[in-house]
């Protein structure tokens, strides 16, 4: 697998097209919450009070409030000029000041009255009698025009503003860059400085295959008239196929370094967002400048977050905003030439789930398969990984690379990372082999739990981990035992772990049925020691059932069945309600062989057993007395014969002792057979 460099290269030191980038500028709704914002407006507001209240003078007459019965009377002696009435309030003029009451002395002539609700409706009588000029206004709520025009848009500017904060922080919590909700149209991918190499194809080993097609593209993006001369184009489109922890990023990551052309990178899920039609803008938009800065390369990481087939869920149509983003990468990936010096990769893991329309010539032209390394690979891997640790001198990195059959590049540098953190909490000046043995242990068998077993729970691990161990080493075809131990890790009470002497390509029939009697060997122990059966054999059962069912109908190797592949992969990525391949018939032809290979499995596991039980008590009594047993002690507890192994593979030397052991360990991993690593663990679960 890969490695190397920097996890993620750093973005440049300019700004990116998209508005993104280290060191940019806040997003949309920044400016509400800077406190110089608040600041200025409450200036502005003091201001206004200021100007109004002090330094402009009131132009308002003085008024003063009269009783209804005193406007009357001044209304008969005719004081009154004029009235205007609004609603029940009547405002007038005097000609002459009137207080009150008698006693009052008053210089104002502005007055105003309220009309009681029994007041007759003789006034305008009056009025007209003494000659006294009549407004009308209409009546109002008595608030302000402030206060009215706050009312009538506040709802609506707080609405707006919400909006603009949420879009603002949804921009930031996503990288968008500024623009809040002015930029969400724009793509969010970064912009990897050409000259500013970070991770190259020198940081890149195990996947040499995958490398060398790569190594073409960089090469006409530098040089494309060589190609060109000929008549030749380049892919649109690459697909980098793998499982996870292969190194497809790292090998995009390689490509940026190496092809010293603008490298846009982004995850296919940063196109989605909750507003209907943003996914496709920023398709649009990501395309756009990549023309404008060809030749160039665009990287979408996990393409099937937004490639899956159309149909394959529950969107409506074409109103589903993943589809729409779908198939506007469809139309962009039409829509350019490839003499424009534009490519596209793309990484996925679930290349059976992408829609045809993806995978056709004229777009994703060309798929790279990116496989787990073989041993070589895995060196060259450790070699990678180890380039800044001090190792100690007894540390054998091709023997090392010998005992991880089926780990990828990030379990690789997960072990070379656990073997130096173990190595500074015991103090060491360099990590030694024994920190590489038990960080592949933590790694591969899972985490030591400091549990209290009762003496019988004890003893029953012991024979059950020493049945398969025992198996292991009787058993031609079988794996070599590397480690066996009734230590707790994670939900096991005990574990055997064992890897092939070398990576294995193809598994015959023989070797199947070795891994269905071996994983049988604890509960077959068990039953010949205490006559009973527990429920330790969990995961050993789903092991069983699962390689003697993949035989009958994946690998033809039942003889009734015949040499038919009745398995459901490669079944369409659209679910379908038809009916299975085969007649009920059939089907119980395939339990029945199932159910005879995993007896004639488990007959000869008891036989075995029967035949060495002295040697089955023997290493069951040095588990008890020892805990962990390594390949060695084993060899010589039982008295067996060590299995052919190249000259060039070193095994692991013993683990620590318990004390040194960490005290946490991640989960473990169980029952590889496609990749040939294997580590057994029994539940303690029913």
């Amino acid at each position: 697998m890969v490695n190397g460099g920097p996890d993620r290269p750093t973005a440049p030191n300019r700004t990116p097209p998209q508005g993104r980038g280290p060191g940019g500028t806040g997003t949309g709704g920044s400016n509400l919450r800077s406190p110089w914002f608040w600041v200025t407006v409450g200036v502005l507001l003091l201001l206004n009070l200021l100007i109004a209240n002090v330094l402009v003078p009131s132009s308002t007459k003085p008024s003063v409030t009269v009783p209804y019965s005193t406007f009357l009377a001044q209304v008969r002696k005719g004081n009154v000029v004029s009235v205007t009435t609004t609603g029940d309030t009547i405002a007038g003029v005097f000609r002459h000041p009137a207080g009150a009451t008698p006693t009052a002395k008053t210089t104002a002539t502005d007055f105003t009255t309220q009309v009681p609700s029994f007041a007759g409706g003789q006034l305008m009588t009056v009025l007209e009698q003494h000659g006294v000029t009549v407004q009308a206004k209409p009546a109002t709520s008595g608030t302000s025009p402030i206060l009215d025009a706050l009312f009538s848009f506040g709802p609506t500017l707080l609405l707006v503003l919400a909006f603009l904060w949420i879009t603002g922080r949804a921009a930031s919590m996503s990288g968008g860059g500024s623009g809040g909700v002015f930029g969400l149209g724009r793509s969010r991918a970064r912009l990897y400085d050409p000259e500013r190499v970070g991770t190259t194809f020198q940081d890149v080993a195990g996947i040499e295959e995958a490398k060398e097609e790569l190594e073409e593209i960089v090469d006409f993006l530098r040089a494309p008239l060589r190609y060109q001369r000929l008549g030749g184009t380049v892919p649109k489109g690459v697909l980098l196929v793998g499982l996870p922890g292969t190194g497809k990023t790292l090998l995009a990551r390689a490509v940026a370094g190496e092809a010293k052309v603008p490298f846009f990178s982004l995850s296919a899920s940063e196109f989605i967002e909750m507003i209907v039609g943003v996914g496709a803008a920023r398709v649009r938009d990501l395309f756009a400048k990549a023309r404008q800065a060809a030749p160039a390369i665009i990287f979408i990481d996990e393409l099937d977050a937004i490639g899956r087939a159309r149909g394959a869920g529950a969107s409506l149509g074409g109103h589903d905003e993943r589809e729409q983003t779908l198939n506007q990468i469809l139309t962009e990936m039409d829509g350019f030439d490839s003499r424009e010096g534009v490519i596209v990769l793309a990484a996925t893991n679930r290349a059976d789930v992408l829609d045809p329309a993806l995978l056709r010539p004229g777009r994703f032209d060309r798929r790279v398969m990116v496989q787990p390394p073989d041993r070589q690979g895995r060196a060259a891997i450790l070699r990678i990984h180890t380039r800044g640790v001090p190792l100690d001198r007894d540390v054998d990195l091709d023997g090392l690379a010998s005992q991880t059959p089926g780990l990828v590049g990030a379990e690789l540098r997960n072990v070379v990372n656990e073997a130096a953190l173990l190595a500074a909490r015991r103090d060491r000046q360099a990590v030694a082999m024994a920190d590489f043995g038990d960080a592949l242990e933590k790694v591969l068998l899972g985490a030591e739990r400091h549990i209290v077993l009762s003496p019988s729970d004890r003893e029953r691990t012991a024979y059950h981990e020493s049945g398969h161990a025992l198996l292991g080493l009787l058993i031609p075809e079988a794996d070599p035992v590397r480690k066996v131990s009734i230590i707790p890790r994670g939900r096991a009470l005990g574990a055997t772990f064992q890897s092939p002497i070398d990576d294995r390509l193809n598994y015959p029939e023989t070797y199947l049925r070795a891994r269905i009697v071996g994983a049988l060997g604890g509960r077959a122990a068990e039953f010949m020691i205490y006559g009973v059966v527990t429920t330790g054999a969990e995961n050993d059962l789903l092991q069983v059932t699962r390689i003697a069912h993949e035989m009958v109908v994946r690998w033809g190797m039942s003889p009734v069945v015949g040499p038919l592949n009745l398995s459901d992969e490669g079944e369409p990525a659209v679910p379908t309600f038809r009916e299975r391949a085969f007649s009920e018939a059939t089907a119980e032809r395939i339990d029945a062989e199932v159910r005879r290979i995993v007896d004639e499995c488990f007959a000869r596991a008891q036989e075995l057993l029967a035949t060495h039980r002295d040697q089955l008590e023997a290493l069951a009594r040095a588990l008890l007395r020892e805990e962990s047993l390594d390949e060695a002690q084993i060899l010589e507890v039982t008295g067996l014969p060590a299995k052919a192994a190249p000259a060039a593979v070193a095994h692991l030397p013993a683990p620590a002792s318990a004390s040194e052991r960490p005290e946490a360990l991640p989960a473990p991993v169980v029952g590889r057979l496609a990749s040939g690593a294997r580590a057994r663990s029994e539940s303690s679960d029913p």
